[in-house]
């Protein structure tokens, strides 16, 4: 049901312009979106805003294209996808990218220790692997839908699953976390 809740409201926005409906699916998928920049950023909360709202731009831009070949879901996460990495390429022409600054930025308090001790895991992983972890973990995305989401093949998305969770495993147990 809420898949065809999602097909009428891009059919308001795609045939009829309806800026309203456009709003409700932001609305619905923000928190979904800005989590995904958030974790592929490492916390960098500025900077996921900016991604998160680059990415319902295109989305509104481009909302003829959808085709429902995918849940739209799926669609609009593989535009944040694109928009991420279409970002890391633009900083990489005029600086080297240090994933540990986004870390560094962060104010730890009590509670946010695991957070950022979770940050530091992720910043360890390659961003292949980093993505494929925040999408199916995080997120909740099957396999196949990761695999739509990044254009990466179904089994490579399971081998950077794998080499991404140990990774993270062997990190959180030398810091003192029990697995």
């Amino acid at each position: 049901m809420a898949e065809l809740s999602d097909i009428s409201l891009v059919t308001q926005v795609a045939v009829f312009h309806n800026k309203k409906a456009f709003d409700q699916l932001v609305r619905k998928y923000q928190s979904p979106v800005r989590r995904f920049f958030l974790n592929q950023t490492l916390g960098d909360e500025q900077l996921s805003d900016d991604l998160a709202q680059e990415t319902f731009i295109k989305a509104y831009v481009n909302i003829t294209k959808f085709r429902g070949m995918a849940s739209f879901s799926t669609w609009l996460m593989r535009i944040a996808y694109n928009v991420f990495y279409d970002d890391v390429r633009a900083r990489r022409q005029t600086e080297d990218i240090d994933t540990s600054k986004s870390v560094a930025r962060q104010t730890i308090s009590g509670d946010d220790n695991l957070k950022m001790d979770i940050y530091k895991a992720l910043a360890l992983l390659k961003p292949e692997e980093r993505t494929c972890i925040t999408l199916q973990l995080i997120d909740g995305y099957p396999i196949d839908q990761i695999s739509k989401i990044t254009g990466i093949a179904e089994n490579t998305v399971k081998s950077h699953l794998k080499r991404g969770k140990d990774k993270m495993a062997n990190y959180l147990k030398q810091n003192g976390y029990d697995g």
